[in-house]
C-alpha cells in the first residue's frame, strides 16, 4: 500500500523533531520534509506534493494563514491540519474558513494524532476534543441569534435534527459516526448535510462547520 506522505511546519526545533519521532514509527506514513519557516513551507509543499501538512500557523514574523491559504491554492490536493497550543477559537474559525482541514492541540496524544490525519487523508475535517468540547460549551442557540441579527430569512432555518447534526459535524464526526450516534441510517445524514449546505448557500461540511462556529448558533450539547 502507497504511503502517506506528511509534511510537517513548526518554529520549534523540539517540536519537530518529536513529530519526527511519532510519524516515522508509523508504517503507513512517509515523513517527507521539515519546515520551521512559512516560505520553507510553501516550497517545500510545491516540490513534495504531499498528502497532509501539520502547521503551525503562529509564525513570529510572517503571515502563517497568508502561507497556508497560498499553500492550498498551488497544491490544493494536499490536506492542511493546523497545530496549536492553546484553544483559540477566533483562530481555529479563520484556518478552518481560509481552506484548513482540522484544528488540532499539541497537547494531544500520538495515537490521536495519527487517528487524525488518517481522517484527513479521507477528507474528512477534524477538531481535537477538548476544542470541539469548548466550542460546543459556548454556542448560543441558534433561534436567539436570529432574533438578535436576523442575518438569514427564516425559512432558512434549520431542523432541530439538521442542528443535531451540524453539532456532530462541528467536533469533527464522520457520517458513520453521526448515524450511530443519533440512531439514524447513514443515507439519512448525508441528506441532512446536503440539505443543510443548500439552506445556508454552502459547498462543504467543513465551510458550514466555520460558519456555524463564527456564528454562534448551535445549542449546547455537552
Amino acid at each position: 500500500m502507497e504511503k502517506m506522505k506528511v509534511l510537517i511546519v513548526d518554529v520549534n526545533f523540539m517540536f519537530l523533531k518529536g513529530l519526527e519521532t511519532v510519524l516515522n514509527e508509523e508504517p503507513s506514513i512517509e515523513l517527507v520534509g521539515e519546515a520551521r519557516t512559512g516560505s520553507e513551507a510553501a516550497s517545500m509543499a510545491g516540490a513534495l506534493k504531499p498528502d497532509i501538512i501539520l502547521m503551525d500557523v503562529n509564525m513570529p514574523s510572517e503571515d502563517g494563514i497568508g502561507i497556508m491559504k497560498k499553500i492550498i491554492e498551488e497544491v490544493p490536493e494536499t490536506n492542511i491540519l493546523v497545530l496549536a497550543v492553546d484553544v483559540h477559537k477566533e483562530g481555529m474559525i479563520e484556518a478552518l474558513r481560509n481552506g484548513a482541514k482540522g484544528y488540532l492541540l499539541k497537547s494531544l496524544l500520538p495515537n490521536e494524532l495519527l487517528a487524525f490525519i488518517q481522517m484527513a487523508s479521507r477528507g474528512e475535517y477534524v477538531i481535537s476534543g477538548p476544542i470541539a468540547k469548548e466550542i460546543i460549551n459556548n454556542l448560543a442557540k441558534l433561534e436567539d441569534h436570529f432574533a438578535s441579527r436576523n442575518a438569514l430569512p427564516k425559512s432558512n432555518l434549520l431542523t432541530r435534527r439538521e442542528k443535531e447534526i451540524l453539532s456532530e459535524v462541528v467536533k469533527g464526526m464522520t457520517n458513520r459516526q453521526i448515524a450511530c450516534s443519533l440512531f439514524i441510517s447513514e443515507n439519512t445524514v448525508k441528506n441532512h448535510i446536503r440539505n443543510i449546505m443548500e439552506k445556508l448557500h454552502m459547498n462543504s461540511r467543513g465551510q458550514v462547520a466555520a460558519f456555524a462556529l463564527q456564528e454562534g448558533w448551535l445549542q449546547k450539547t455537552v
